[in-house]
């Protein structure tokens, strides 16, 4: 599984980050930096969660 975000549809609200630190940075204007290649098999669950919870429905797991 691979963590994508949607550039157009983020809005900046920082979810993601709080949630899943350890893919999921900030740059210089609060919009997500996502780590390139798959999830760790013990961060799916919390990556699932993530993007479930983003209000914008920008941040997405996909196959990779």
């Amino acid at each position: 599984m691979k963590v994508t975000v949607d550039p157009i549809g983020c809005r900046a609200h920082g979810l993601c980050a709080d949630l899943l630190p350890e893919l999921v940075g900030h740059d210089e204007w609060g919009y997500p930096v996502v780590a390139r290649g798959p999830v760790p098999p013990e961060l799916v669950a919390e990556a699932r969660r993530a993007a479930a919870a983003c209000p914008a429905l920008a941040l997405r797991l996909r196959k990779a």
